[in-house]
């Protein structure tokens, strides 16, 4: 299999146990497999790839959601896989740290840009590529968090592969000269793969902790208390936006250079 789209064509049911033919036209990624089987529930449907890295369901709509796990050698790695059907809209539902005073616990982020500070993108573009998600995608979901009643924040968020740092002054210090309104470590990988595989894409990031301040750092306990009170509403907004922006929402178009 010397050809790219050989690859991917059999490397994604591989992944995810899914046959091509079930995968939806849009796409939500996840990182929490709660989300894939709250999914399930809400459909009936079945949740495929329980032998497998990453697990998947597509409902009676056509919308599938994929639980692709941590971190941003993964996110590449989906993002990369999903070039096998070429999606119409790829959403992330993440969580992510807030970095500034006015991000509390269960804010909704709609980042307008990522800093690539994962190293990962810099395998499919130069470092002076900014990563970016598709306007009119995150123009859509901003959409259906108002109608849920909720308010959000826009901003840059910081993407790493360091998964504890907390504790590094030196860090934290520089996520604060970066102005950067959140952290996490999957949204600039994201943007950059989608965009080199000419993938419409977005990430809806709920805030679970505030790594700023010591009594801020994420616990199993502050997490599951995240879980309970907004996790339900961030997958309730993807589904919504995801089921009815290939109805509602503007065209997409891809541009070559």
């Amino acid at each position: 299999m010397a050809d790219r789209l050989q690859i991917t064509q059999n490397w994604l049911p591989r992944y995810t146990g899914m046959p091509l033919d079930a995968f939806g036209d849009y796409i939500l990624l996840t990182n929490f497999r709660h989300y894939v089987e709250t999914f399930a529930e809400m459909f009936s449907c079945t949740i495929e790839g329980e032998d497998k890295p990453m697990q998947a369901a597509t409902n009676s709509s056509g919308l599938t959601i994929i639980n692709f796990g941590i971190g941003s050698a993964n996110a590449a790695t989906i993002m990369d896989l999903l070039s096998a059907i070429q999606p119409k809209g790829v959403l992330f539902l993440g969580k992510c740290g807030g970095l500034k005073r006015s991000t509390e616990i269960g804010h909704f982020i709609l980042p307008n840009a990522a800093i690539r500070g994962e190293g990962t993108s810099n395998d499919y573009f130069p470092a002076e590529v900014p990563a970016l998600p598709s306007f009119k995608l995150h123009k859509f979901v901003s959409e259906k968090i108002l109608e849920y009643g909720y308010d959000y924040r826009t901003g840059v968020v910081y993407s790493t592969n360091r998964r504890i740092w907390e504790h590094d002054q030196e860090f934290l210090a520089k996520l604060k000269r970066m102005t950067s309104i959140g952290i996490d470590m999957e949204t600039a990988t994201i943007f950059i793969v989608g965009h080199y595989n000419v993938i419409a894409r977005g990430a809806l990031l709920l805030v679970s902790d505030v790594p700023l301040t010591p009594e801020g750092v994420k616990t199993e306990e502050s997490d599951l208390r995240v879980t309970q009170k907004w996790a339900d509403s961030h997958l309730r907004i993807g589904i919504d936006a995801m089921t009815e922006i290939g109805e509602k929402g503007e065209q997409i178009k891809h541009f070559t250079y």
